[in-house]
């Protein structure tokens, strides 16, 4: 059975605990038991593969990289909020995060795109906050209220590590925008002790890309969404940000220059590449078929496109009358229906099995 992000959520609760060292522990997989294999098997012709990071840290900048990235929070700047607070003094801007990285949860995580869970889960790290505000959020007592434990950011290594020694193919990281630094710093700490599994920036895309640039040569899977193409409707759902289908354009832009599109080993398992995602919601308010139109006038057409229809109403949503009920079958399947007009060739297979299941109840 697929789990939905929210069930594992809720089944990952108390997966994380915090040891009297403040290491991250990961004691709990939910319904899955953990493999038998250490590790994910390398299959034939993969093994002269390694994660960017490793190049990075071999040509001696990966250092300075870290210390650019942790000066941006002086004056923090990492998103296109631009608050300007010092994190590194306690202050503290619209998502709340404070000066050290908050973990709400990590553990192999089966409910990712294919590609990504591969035999043995997704090695997915949760953090506390979000600089977006949606009003649809259903992670909100994550993102919002910004539940989790505060760690170092050498404990975020271990955990890496731990992540990558049960066997995830990837470290997925989940609204990493605001612990960017942070991560820096860990992938950091974790390659000098061994880490070599490719690192997944898993965000809402309400990215700068001068600060998406900074990730050159770190990242090896970028997914970010693509929620809204209308300004005004970023305004109104995203707690205040007319901005974001400017920025999450030109970001997701900034990471398929840098890594292009997917590429799997030859388990089908990811390793580099841009992966997207976009939720259909009531009423079209998502513009779904303009976001199929701009992946199709903007990247190629073989780009791995997620387009999701698991919107719940959640969280405020309730009092926003265009997006208080359920999709119906004919707004999903139109925006299907649309992206393969248009020649989108690498659709998500879940995205297809939900189309033929919504075709069938019309």
């Amino acid at each position: 059975m697929k789990l939905s992000r929210r069930s594992f959520i809720k089944g990952a609760v108390g997966a994380v605990t915090v040891a009297a060292g403040g290491s991250v522990l990961l004691t709990g997989f939910g319904s899955h038991e953990q493999p038998d294999t250490a590790t994910e098997a390398t299959p034939p012709g993969d093994n002269n593969w390694e994660p960017a990071y490793l190049r990075l840290e071999r040509s001696g900048k990966f250092a300075e990289r870290v210390e650019q990235a942790y000066a941006r929070l002086e004056h923090c700047d990492l998103c296109p909020r631009k608050c300007g607070v010092n994190r590194l003094k306690g202050e503290r801007g619209l998502c709340r995060a404070p000066e050290k990285v908050v973990v709400y949860s990590a553990q192999p995580h089966f409910g990712e795109e294919r590609p990504l869970v591969g035999r043995n889960g997704s090695g997915t790290i949760f953090f506390s906050n979000c600089n977006l505000r949606c009003v649809f959020c259903q992670n909100w007592p994550i993102a919002h209220e910004g539940r989790g434990r505060e760690i170092e950011d050498e404990d975020l290594a271990d955990t890496m590590l731990e992540l990558e020694r049960r066997g995830c193919p990837n470290i997925n990281l989940v609204t990493p925008t605001h612990v960017m630094p942070h991560i820096l710093n860990a992938t950091r700490i974790a390659a000098k002790k061994g880490l070599s599994t490719p690192l997944c920036y898993n965000t809402g895309g309400y990215e700068s890309a001068e600060v998406v640039r900074m990730l050159d040569g770190v990242v090896d899977i970028y997914l970010p969404d693509l929620k809204f193409m209308d300004a005004a409707r970023g305004e109104k759902y995203l707690g205040g940000a007319p901005d974001y289908p400017e920025n999450a354009k030109a970001a997701i832009l900034e990471m398929h220059r840098q890594v292009g599109v997917l590429e799997t080993d030859s388990a089908r398992v990811a390793r580099r590449g841009v992966m997207l995602r976009h939720l259909v919601m009531p009423n079209h308010v998502s513009d779904p078929l303009e976001f199929v139109d701009w992946v199709a006038e903007n990247l190629p057409k073989s780009t791995y496109v997620n387009i999701m229809a698991q919107y719940r109403v959640e969280h405020e949503a309730f009092d926003y009358p265009d997006i208080s009920r359920s999709i119906t079958s004919e707004e999903f399947v139109s925006a299907i229906e649309h992206a393969k007009e248009v020649g989108l060739t690498n659709l998500d297979d879940r995205s297809l099995s939900n189309y033929e299941s919504h075709k069938r109840r019309m």
